[in-house]
């Protein structure tokens, strides 16, 4: 009898398996593709601490936001220039961009321009205060202090809780030697913020006018000795004999320097007074 050897079927069988395979393969693909987009979709908001993703797009510099950053970098021509373009945008009705550019135009020293936009800002927003004290500061720097201190009052009628408007008005009366005045516009200044005298002023808020002379600082010493502040007292009055003060009775006469007279702080600047310094 013939052995008769049949032929297995080596192509159907793992072509049809291979097909399975595949067709398997894809269907897994696909689903863990879709859950995977699924899952980025469905990602909770980022908790307490993570980093939030950045946004596909930057939000674009508005023309006021570009001034703003040239102010801050003392690019001062650059700054008005933006805050020109800001302006034409809101066909000039915009009193917040009139006073930035008032500053610009201040910091330029360009006193004129400089008021001609402030007063723009006043008339667009009747009760806005900040560019009516920076009228009375451009009067201050061209010492036309007669001027300055009209609008520092008119300022102060509308906002009297402001420190540094009386800050700025008591500086004014200080150069025009009325010394009363002055005293009673720091008290108050000092009553509204403790620490006025300490602080800078900012762009875009107001601009403060100071003194730097000898009797500024003597009575700057005062106001603070009247109030108790025997320490702000004598570095005020340290100031001042620094700068050439010399009337030593003055000082130990004044009723208000009395009220500190036992500090030893005090005291040791009576006794060891410093020596002037000459410019």
């Amino acid at each position: 009898m013939r052995n008769e050897t049949f032929a297995q079927p080596v192509t159907k069988r793992p072509i049809v398996q291979t097909l399975f395979l595949v067709f398997c393969f894809f269907v897994v693909h696909s689903l863990f593709a879709f859950q995977g987009e699924q899952s980025k979709s469905t990602l909770p908001p980022p908790g307490p601490g993570q980093v939030q993703p950045a946004p596909s797009s930057d939000h674009p510099l508005t023309f006021e936001e570009r001034g703003d950053i040239f102010m801050a970098r003392k690019s001062y021509e650059d700054a008005v220039d933006f805050y020109y373009r800001a302006l034409k945008q809101t066909r000039f009705a915009n009193a917040i961009v009139w006073n930035k550019l008032g500053i610009a135009y201040q910091q330029l020293q360009n006193y004129s321009a400089s008021r001609k936009a402030y007063n723009q800002a006043v008339r667009r927003q009747k009760d806005y205060t900040e560019p009516m004290n920076n009228i009375g500061t451009t009067y201050f720097m061209e010492k036309k202090y007669g001027k300055s201190v009209k609008y520092y009052l008119k300022a102060i009628k509308l906002n009297p809780d402001s420190a540094s408007y009386h800050l700025n008005l008591g500086t004014s009366y200080m150069h025009m030697k009325k010394y009363t005045e002055s005293v009673d516009e720091y008290r108050t200044a000092l009553s509204l913020d403790p620490n006025i005298f300490s602080q800078r002023s900012a762009f875009g808020t107001t601009i403060e006018a100071r003194g730097a002379d000898p009797e500024y600082y003597f009575y700057l010493g005062k106001v603070f000795a009247s109030l108790g502040r025997a320490e702000d007292a004598v570095r005020s009055l340290r100031r001042a004999l620094e700068d050439g003060f010399k009337d030593r009775k003055r000082i130990l006469d004044d009723p208000d320097f009395m009220k500190i007279s036992q500090n030893p702080a005090y005291v040791e600047l009576m006794n060891n007074p410093p020596v002037g310094i000459k410019e």
